[in-house]
């Protein structure tokens, strides 16, 4: 027989789990239902039930100023255990929007036209809707018209109502935004309109950027034609722009004039060529300019393709008197790193502090983000802020960064 000489080590005790406590009820404790309860603790002879400190590894040992071991004599354990769930509701249209919204400011069209395309085959009326504006802009601000019109048909069967026109918009090259002085031409084109043309020649004189509305023009004279060329020379020649929104008004108007072979109002034939040179119509220029050359017998002005206003800005909200002389913070195109440096300066003297964003096409995380510090200071002041015309997309991003917190934001019309 053999001995072993070392000892067999003691079988590893297991802590047995103990269910969750729950209390006792109190009948189950020999309390009848309707008993006072004595709050106070009474002493008892009972064995508490618990862990002593003493079965406890590594414990500091108990000295006798501790306090008596708990009493979990009034709890029994239950085998089950409540599971806690902590739900959050977020709407999955404003989800689609806001994640749209930063992979368009970050550049990545092809991505957010993915994600909205399935946006749209989701959500077919009601709230949804905005998702498909941002599609329709998003295929206008890239240039992409058979897109656009193949949307507009599936919209007009899903809302049952007219989709949004193709305005003819392009994606423009980075730029600052500047202030512009915006002032509506008031009364005709005429020669003896002393009053309108001295209003945008003092607004001239203000601002190195300037936007004449001619919409509400409805009569015209080769007189009135003259002195608005003079005007556009004049801020040629002094290194200021003037940007003329109501073209088409006026061209339908000039059409009555310009007649080829009569050599009488040349004026109104500078002025045609002026508007087919900014609306960037090189076929309609050279015709013109053939029939004008042929008519008067002279060389008609020449093409210059750095002068071309492709995007006519969107028309003008009107004051109360007819005669807007508001100045308006003016973006356009493609904002990347700004600071708006200047529109402290801008705020500072103009309430409300209006923001034209008509011609912007995007706006980068940082840019916007400068832009919500800056306006919060201005908020401050008391000022009243207003964002004019953002494209939807651009929209979505300043509810995502908070602008809608400090502004108010008027979408245009679809």
């Amino acid at each position: 027989m053999v001995f072993s000489f070392f000892k067999k080590p003691p079988p590893e005790k297991k802590m047995v789990a103990r269910p969750a406590a729950v209390p006792r009820p109190n009948e189950e404790r020999g309390v009848s239902p309707g008993a006072p309860r004595d709050d106070k603790q009474k002493p008892s002879n009972a064995t508490p039930v618990g862990l002593a400190r003493a079965d406890i590894p590594f414990a500091t040992p108990v000295t006798a100023t501790d306090a008596p071991p708990l009493d979990l004599s009034e709890f029994v354990f239950s085998e089950t255990a409540t599971n806690f769930q902590i739900e959050t509701e977020v709407d999955p249209i404003d989800a689609e929007a806001e994640e749209a919204a930063m992979l368009y400011a970050n550049g990545q069209d092809v991505v957010v036209r993915s994600l909205l395309e399935n946006a749209t085959r989701t959500h077919r009326s009601g709230p949804g809707e905005r998702l498909w504006l941002m599609l329709f802009d998003l295929f206008r601000l890239t240039g992409q018209k058979a897109a656009f019109e193949s949307l507009g048909i599936e919209y007009a069967q899903c809302f049952e109502k007219s989709p949004p026109g193709w305005r003819g918009d392009t994606a423009a090259p980075p730029v600052q935004a500047r202030a512009m002085g915006t002032v509506l031409f008031k009364g005709e084109l005429s020669g003896d309109n002393d009053a309108g043309f001295e209003a945008v020649r003092q607004a001239l004189a203000k601002n190195a950027y300037l936007r004449l509305d001619l919409s509400k023009v409805r009569r015209l004279d080769a007189a009135g034609c003259e002195r608005l060329m003079e005007l556009l020379q004049q801020a040629q020649r002094g290194k200021r722009e003037i940007e003329l929104q109501g073209r088409d008004y006026i061209a339908a108007l000039l059409d009555s004039r310009v007649v080829p072979g009569c050599p009488e109002d040349r004026p109104c034939w500078l002025l045609k060529l002026e508007f087919c040179q900014l609306r960037g119509q090189l076929e309609a220029f050279e015709e013109v300019a053939i029939n004008y050359a042929v008519t008067f017998e002279i060389s008609p002005p020449s093409w210059d393709s750095k002068r071309v206003q492709v995007t006519e800005p969107a028309p003008l909200m009107l004051a109360i008197d007819d005669q807007l002389v508001t100045e308006a913070y003016v973006i356009k195109g493609d904002i990347k790193g700004s600071r708006f440096g200047d529109l402290l300066a801008y705020a500072a003297a103009n309430d409300p502090v209006l923001i034209d964003c008509s011609a912007a096409t995007r706006m980068d995380f940082l840019s916007a983000g400068a832009l919500l510090n800056v306006l919060t200071t201005v908020r401050r002041t008391g000022r009243q802020i207003i964002f004019r015309h953002p494209n939807y997309l651009l929209a979505e991003l300043f509810r995502v960064v908070g602008l809608k917190a400090v502004a108010d934001v008027v979408l245009a019309r679809s």
